[in-house]
């Protein structure tokens, strides 16, 4: 998928931004997207005629998986704050013979007001509530939503886990004496998501449960996993040209941004082995919550 003109933040992240443009860089990220979508469907437990709401639903990676399961007496109400997504969506849709099935709404996780109450049977979403900073609204428009016995199925990283970084790495490798030159890129993107209030790390897996039970949800279950391990082995430009998500530039913009020529060269020579043979240190923790609204 390549970025079209004009497209907002979140259709190009999709497209491009999120993997620097490396075919095989998008290749490793939907192989770890796949078990994600697999669990967020089982957990929301569908059948054939269930009406299911994505939210955020960015390119459908749920929503189609969700209308294979609800089959065509089911129905699938995609939203997203962007329209050019859904409009992605709804080619895509129209491409499967799947149009009279689906529905689109532009609309946040924290106003879901196109939805009626206690409409659909599932609620389902995928990195959502990292960029919502009223997550109390967002589950209460959750609960709002389904109906009576329906279903609440998500996944969530954890990026506390991973927050705050030393000083002595940026994204996960070693800047050995360059502490002055990755201060200077770091605050670049603490100017645009400040660590002690972005909606990226204003919460953990306690806060999900919380959030869950204070809404009215019940039978509430959540998994965490939390790994400290090596990555991957990235090619120097895809990882020099990807954001981390749609709202922050990329190290290559913030170097240019921040750095000079011959402070670009010199933090890129420390960091380039690194990145290509993978020997930083990557820390993630992810969340999967699912949950019931009490029936009548």
């Amino acid at each position: 998928m390549t970025a079209e003109v004009g497209e907002d933040r979140w259709a190009a992240w999709l497209a491009h931004r999120r993997h620097g443009g490396d075919t095989e860089q998008l290749r490793r990220t939907l192989e770890f997207l796949a078990p994600i979508r697999a669990e967020v469907i089982a957990h929301a437990a569908l059948t054939r005629g269930d009406t299911v709401l994505d939210v955020g639903c960015g390119e459908g990676l749920i929503a189609f998986a969700a209308a294979q399961k609800v089959g065509p007496s089911g129905r699938v109400i995609f939203s997203d704050v962007s329209n050019d997504l859904l409009d992605r969506c709804r080619r895509l849709a129209s491409e499967l013979g799947i149009n009279e099935c689906c529905r689109f709404e532009q609309a946040a996780a924290s106003d879901l007001s196109p939805v009626e109450d206690a409409s659909v049977d599932a609620v389902t979403l995928r990195s959502v509530l990292i960029y919502e900073p009223d997550k109390p609204a967002a589950f209460a428009e959750f609960h709002r939503v389904l109906r009576p016995g329906g279903r609440l199925s998500l996944f969530e990283p954890i990026n506390r886990f991973a927050s705050p970084e030393p000083i002595t790495r940026i994204r996960g490798y070693d800047v050995g004496t360059l502490v002055d030159l990755t201060a200077k890129l770091k605050a670049v993107y603490e100017a645009i998501q400040p660590p002690a209030t972005d909606p990226m790390v204003d919460f953990d897996e306690r806060d999900l449960l919380r959030l869950a039970e204070h809404s009215g949800f019940e039978q509430i279950h959540l998994q965490l996993r939390a790994d400290i391990e090596r990555p991957k082995p990235t090619p120097w430009q895809a990882w020099l040209h990807s954001s981390g998500n749609p709202r922050i530039p990329t190290l290559a913009e913030a170097m240019e941004q921040t750095l000079t020529r011959e402070e670009t060269e010199r933090l890129s020579a420390q960091l380039r082995p690194q990145v290509e043979q993978g020997t930083g240190q990557q820390r993630m923790a992810v969340a999967y919550l699912w949950a019931i609204r009490p029936p009548d």
